[in-house]
């Protein structure tokens, strides 16, 4: 297992270098490389072989666990090695090229490049190593280690321990499949996905479920299938799911057509449960049509996959998702103790570390506990130590083993192709673990390694959304807050799995830290030193992610790393990154010893694609114009408040992040050729600047062509800058309305200045897909009916908006989001023709609320009641009449009763959407009016459960009765793990469901 871990990440590795190696390739060929006699021949030649070897070691490492050979792994080290050389080269050959543009063309024909020998030694290692994998049968059969045939292990099967508090889970579920019909309705049948993580209990929750007396009472038919036993074999999954409903019947003898005809014969006159554990689309796909529809049965899938578990309970549009929540700090200690069943000298000591690194996640909390069985102490040294070499202990010890089997088949689970998942994974290794990575700067920083590409600049950041979805979509990476079109805005990896990659990383050289004595040898660097207010005696226990302060890099030493990223205060180790020469990131954003004048050296880092600075930082050197390779410039945490105008020459600069105006100067038309490349700029981004009497940045709008996003604070009262400013903003959002394609944002803050561009802005026509406008807005909602396209506002006013001004907004017709802050809807109606698309309706901070008439917002899916006052009762909503309702978000701050009855009537509601809580905090530097973030969810207690039982009557879906229910939990022995409702789908009671899951699957 250890040389098939490694040989995973190398290869991965080695593909993603060979496709950046192709990139670079691709750009050496623009340039004049064409002069050299001979030179792009050797070029094309690493190229090809290059893509060749990679394709080769990707299909090697493809297979599901066999084990590489020791050979095999020296060669796949090797060629990653030259990669990273050739790699390394073609870095240098594209600066002189680039800077040797300004030569002669003779003069540069004669003089040649310094790299030809460079180049003629790396084809020849090239073709020595391709030598050697024939010499050594590298990719033969017959190695020394090799498995002919790979054994597919089943990472699903539970782990079964002594159960500890599943009541309320389980009664939860247990509400779901044994809910009585409601009488006037037909009988349909239900579908239950509970989809999570591997290894946080999906199997054994269904298990504890599936045997429970009354429900073999009520399921006379009943049959469970391991759907992960029988991938890309249709007819062994349907025959085994006749056979279990079966058992001892007549084989079938036809095909899939015959098998599923005996599957809907056999059900069509049963009360039935299945279980589906660790379902695929495919299969669902494959035996969905088997189920009769009216009847009163019930299914259960356990999924990784969110798609997955959302597709099958659209089966029907009966279906319901529960997400896995991790276990908090409580129950996780009881699991250990569980376990142990001793007293361990020294765990009162290192179970807050235990805890903290296993994440909540069961399964790693019982490997650990079997791992310390043996153990006659383990103080806070040893538990340090244990997790400084958690790799190897995965790899070698047998409490391990099935935690290893789960994450390595979450990782080997990730496509390779149009995006390499893999690779995109490992590098979120590059912040520490539980860091909070924001989505936006992940997403641009693959962008910036060649992780993720497109041939459209302009996609790339779709293409690296979908990629982070994905990873999202299969629970590997967790969302922490959510935005306002529900898209993850911050997340992290597992705890667990992000220690697990770490290694794998490490092991392949792809990521080590500063401190490492070999750091020269890897691509990817980080360093976490103390926070400057750290106070918790747990916050630095890995060693790998920390660093005392003196620990730098030697005088002349050069690093060959990519990316650099800092946190905290590392001391003299803050100058390191001017021993980076090729690096393409470099994020100090949280760096604490930064200062001005570190920065002065930075334009020597050519390669630079991504650099983020912090609030250290208050200005930018001039020679900064010197960053040909500027693709993300992000200063939104620093105090920079003037750009230098060399910032906007930069000729690859797309992302242009901060609160920043330009100098003091009297820009003119007829400069601004001085100020922008000879092309158009290459701006996406420009989030944002500050209007004053300087009409800079709205004239330089007009050059920038390739803007997507604009973010602007005006200041200032003076009307020939707002003239200016208002024009600016015109062109922006007339630029493709002829195509009216794409995601455009823009994003005003105004003051007391709005009526002075009320009268033009009014009048526009444009393409926008995103508004927001905050301030003085009295008569400008004008602006938002006359643009096409737009699917999402936002208006937070800081005066009072006339009837006539929401009157306007009615005629928003592809509106999907709406965000209303501060604003009095007193009076103010929502009609049935109103917002017929809108899914999203979030009112924050206002006095009053609008009445909503029945029938009206059908497609509604969220809704959003942000405001510490909020009551119990509004007459003016009704939200039994959103019959598609996911979720209700509400403030942490209302009181206890208004949150009783409102889980009520969302526990009341044939959706039932999950209620969340939302905690107002402090605007921001950035000059946002109202900020929320995710708040804890609110500890249950008998009084809540009880209210609601009183009210349960209420309902139109009567659940079952409380003696049934009693009846029903007298079994609660098994294990079950605690949930969080999907951001996607409707759940029950989720939110007032306590974690307790004992056994992990």
């Amino acid at each position: 297992m250890v040389a098939s871990v490694a040989g995973a990440v190398v290869g991965a590795v080695v593909g993603a270098v060979t496709k950046n190696v192709v990139a670079q390739v691709v750009k050496l060929v623009e340039k004049r490389c064409e002069l050299w006699k001979g030179f792009p021949n050797d070029i094309e030649f690493i190229k090809r072989e290059l893509l060749m070897i990679a394709g080769a070691e990707e299909d090697q490492i493809s297979g599901n666990g066999a084990h590489q050979s020791v050979v095999k792994m020296v060669s796949m080290e090797e060629m990653r090695d030259l990669a990273h050389d050739i790699e390394d080269c073609l870095d240098r050959i594209l600066r002189y090229t680039a800077e040797g543009e300004g030569e002669a063309p003779l003069l540069h024909r004669l003089k040649g490049p310094p790299f030809v020998t460079e180049v003629k030694q790396l084809k020849d290692r090239l073709k020595a190593a391709h030598q050697r994998k024939v010499d050594y049968n590298v990719n033969g059969n017959n190695n020394p280690g090799t498995s002919s045939t790979t054994s597919l292990v089943n990472t699903d099967t539970a782990c079964w321990v002594e159960p500890v508090g599943i009541d309320q889970p389980k009664r939860e579920l247990l509400e779901l499949l044994l809910m009585k019909e409601v009488e006037d309705q037909q009988e349909h049948l239900n579908v239950i996905s509970i989809v999570g993580f591997g290894g946080s209990g999906k199997s054994t929750l269904a298990k504890a479920l599936y045997d429970c007396p009354d429900v073999v009472r009520q399921f006379p038919c009943r049959a469970w299938v391991v759907a992960s036993e029988h991938r890309g074999n249709s007819k062994g999954f349907l025959t085994a799911l006749l056979e279990n409903l079966r058992p001892g019947g007549d084989p079938t003898m036809g095909g899939l057509h015959q098998l599923q005809y005996d599957i809907r014969n056999y059900l069509n006159t049963k009360r039935y449960l299945i279980v589906f554990d660790n379902i695929e689309e495919e299969q669902w796909d494959c035996v969905k049509s088997t189920f009769p529809e009216m009847t009163r049965s019930r299914i259960i899938v356990t999924t990784r996959t969110q798609a997955v578990a959302e597709v099958c309970c659209n089966h029907g549009n009966n279906g319901f998702v529960y997400n896995m929540r991790t276990l908090n700090e409580k129950h996780s200690m009881e699991l250990l103790e569980v376990i142990l069943k001793r007293h361990l000298p020294g765990l009162e000591q290192s179970s807050t570390v235990i805890v903290s690194k296993c994440d909540g996640h069961p399964l790693a909390l019982v490997s650990v506990a079997n791992y310390l069985l043996r153990e006659k102490q383990f103080t806070e040294t040893d538990c340090k130590n244990f997790w400084r070499h958690l790799g190897s202990h995965m790899e070698k010890e047998y409490a391990f083993t099935k935690l290893q089997q789960v994450l390595m088949s979450n990782y080997r689970s990730l496509p390779s192709r149009p995006v390499d998942l893999k690779t995109c994974l490992l590098y979120v290794c590059v912040f520490p673990n539980g860091h909070a990575i924001r989505r936006s700067s992940l997403m641009r920083r693959w962008l910036a390694e060649g992780y993720v590409r497109d041939s459209d600049p302009r996609e790339a950041l779709v293409v690296a959304d979908k990629s982070l979805e994905e990873l999202l979509d299969r629970n590997i990476i967790r969302q922490i807050d959510p935005s306002k079109n529900a898209k993850v805005k911050t997340c992290r990896a597992h705890g667990i799995m992000h220690e697990f990659i770490l290694h794998m990383s490490m092991s392949a050289k792809f990521i080590t830290s500063l401190r490492d004595p070999q750091r020269r040898n890897y691509r990817h660097l980080f360093m976490e030193g103390c926070p400057a207010t750290s106070t918790s005696r747990v916050s630095n226990v890995n060693n790998r992610h920390t660093s005392p302060s003196n620990a730098g890099t030697s005088v002349n030493e050069k690093l060959r790393a990519h990316s650099l990223t800092i946190l905290g205060r590392v001391g003299e180790a803050v100058v390191d990154f001017a021993k980076c020469e090729l690096l393409r990131v470099l994020d100090l954003e949280e760096c604490k010893d930064l200062e001005d004048h570190h920065m002065d050296g930075i334009h020597k880092l050519w390669h630079l694609k991504y650099l983020s600075l912090g609030g250290t930082i208050s200005r930018l050197p001039r020679k900064i114009e010197k960053l040909h390779c500027l693709e993300t410039l992000d200063m939104r945490k620093a105090r920079i408040e003037t750009l230098p105008v060399e910032v906007i020459k930069l000729p690859h600069l797309a992302h242009l992040l901060g609160k920043f105006k330009l100098g003091k100067r009297d820009l003119k038309m007829s400069e601004l050729g001085k100020f922008l490349p000879p092309k158009e700029s290459n701006l996406q981004t420009l989030a944002g600047f500050i209007t004053d009497n300087n009409p800079g940045f709205p004239m330089l709008m007009l050059r920038m062509k390739k803007l997507r996003k604009v973010k602007i604070w005006c200041h200032d009262d003076d009307s020939k800058s707002l003239a200016e400013l208002s024009t600016g903003i015109q062109k922006f959002v007339e630029h493709e309305l002829d195509t009216s394609i794409g995601v455009r944002s823009l994003s005003l803050h105004l003051r007391h200045c709005s009526g002075n561009i009320i009268h033009s802005l009014g009048n526009s026509f444009g393409y926008l897909s995103s508004l927001k406008l905050h301030g003085a807005l009295s008569g400008l909602t004008q602006f938002a009916t006359s643009l096409c396209g737009l699917t999402e506002l936002c208006l937070a006013s800081t005066n009072d908006l006339i009837s006539n001004d929401m009157t306007n907004l009615r005629r928003l017709m592809h509106l999907e989001y709406l965000k209303l802050v501060k604003i009095s809807l007193g009076g103010f109606s929502i009609r049935k023709r109103d917002f017929p698309r809108l899914l999203r309706l979030c009112l924050a901070q206002c006095p009053t609320l609008p009445t909503i008439e029945n029938g009206a917002l059908r497609n509604l899916i969220s809704l959003q009641l942000l405001s510490e006052h909020l009551g119990a009762d509004l007459p003016g909503i009704e939200i039994r009449s959103h019959e598609h309702l996911q979720e209700i978000v509400l403030d942490s701050e209302i009181n206890r009763e208004a949150k009783i009855i409102w889980e009520n009537a969302a526990k009341n509601h044939p959706k039932r959407p999950r209620v969340l809580y939302l905690r107002r905090v402090d605007p921001d530097e950035m000059g946002s009016m109202v900020k929320y973030v995710a708040a804890k969810t609110p500890a249950p207690d008998e009084t809540v459960y009880s209210v609601m039982q009183e009210e349960r009557q209420s309902s139109a879906a009567q659940p079952i009765s409380d003696e049934e229910l009693s009846s029903a939990l007298k079994d609660a022995d098994g294990a079950g793990p605690s949930m969080m409702p999907s951001s996607k789908f409707p759940s029950a009671m989720n939110n007032v469901m306590p974690s307790s899951s004992r056994v992990v699957s």
